[in-house]
């Protein structure tokens, strides 16, 4: 297959996709009811650190290098 025509054809379908969203997300909004996006309530990211955790997660990866320069001396 002719890899222009492969690109050609795909972004084709990524417009009738396109266009297909618009409309549902138009019938969507319409009805007025439902969110747009529902919220899954996951947190994404790093979870943040108090003082404590972050002593005690200093203290051990201070033990956890010492270890490794000892096993490489």
């Amino acid at each position: 297959m002719d890899l222009y025509k492969a690109i050609q054809d795909l972004y084709a379908e990524k417009e009738k996709l396109e266009r297909v969203i618009a409309s549902l997300e138009e019938l969507q909004q319409a009805a007025g009811s439902v969110p747009a996006l529902p919220a899954t309530g996951k947190r994404r990211g790093r979870k943040s650190m108090d003082a404590k955790e972050r002593q005690e997660v200093s203290e051990r990866m201070k033990k956890y290098w010492a270890s490794r320069r000892k096993r490489k001396d």
